[in-house]
């Protein structure tokens, strides 16, 4: 807890000052007590890890094209699979760095644990096609769709 300076005498006052221990370069980085995150790190980091794989999903005339973001990950540590040939799951683990006795964190930002995500295959995908490639961080999956049926129109003569 940060004291505010007193301007008589020089003695510091009582009056706590709930400025000091933000920074306030950025106002949206909350500080939590250091007792709070000792009691639960690994929950906090492994849901932020499944919370903060982000996908965008795109729709072109030829595909579908599914883009991750998985920075400081290898493509032998990412698994995608289809489930019951209509479900497209993306997932993995970012393991935790190994502390050392020498070492003091002032921050951990960075998630890890496990991470999940799935997603409906729309009707149209082509299952057996389905590629993924991984660069820089970044996991793309593209699904090919089918092509439309063309519904085939036969004139019937009328009799009589």
């Amino acid at each position: 807890m940060s004291m505010i300076p007193s301007f008589f005498g020089g003695r510091r006052s009582n009056i706590y000052d709930p400025f000091a221990t933000f920074d306030l370069s950025d106002p949206f980085d909350f500080h939590f007590p250091s007792s709070i995150l000792t009691q639960v790190p690994e929950i906090s980091r492994e849901t932020s890890a499944l919370m903060n794989t982000r996908v965008d999903w795109k729709e072109t005339p030829e595909a579908h094209v599914m883009k991750a973001d998985l920075p400081g990950l290898k493509k032998e540590e990412v698994k995608v699979e289809i489930e019951d040939g209509k479900v497209l799951q993306i997932s993995g683990e970012r393991s935790v760095e190994k502390e050392s006795k020498n070492e003091t964190w002032h921050r951990i930002e960075r998630s890890c644990g496990k991470f999940q995500r799935r997603f409906r295959l729309p009707v149209d995908a082509k299952m057996e096609e389905i590629r993924a490639s991984m660069e820089n961080g970044v996991l793309t999956v593209t699904v090919p769709k089918a092509d439309e049926k063309k519904t085939d129109v036969k004139s019937v003569e009328i009799s009589g």
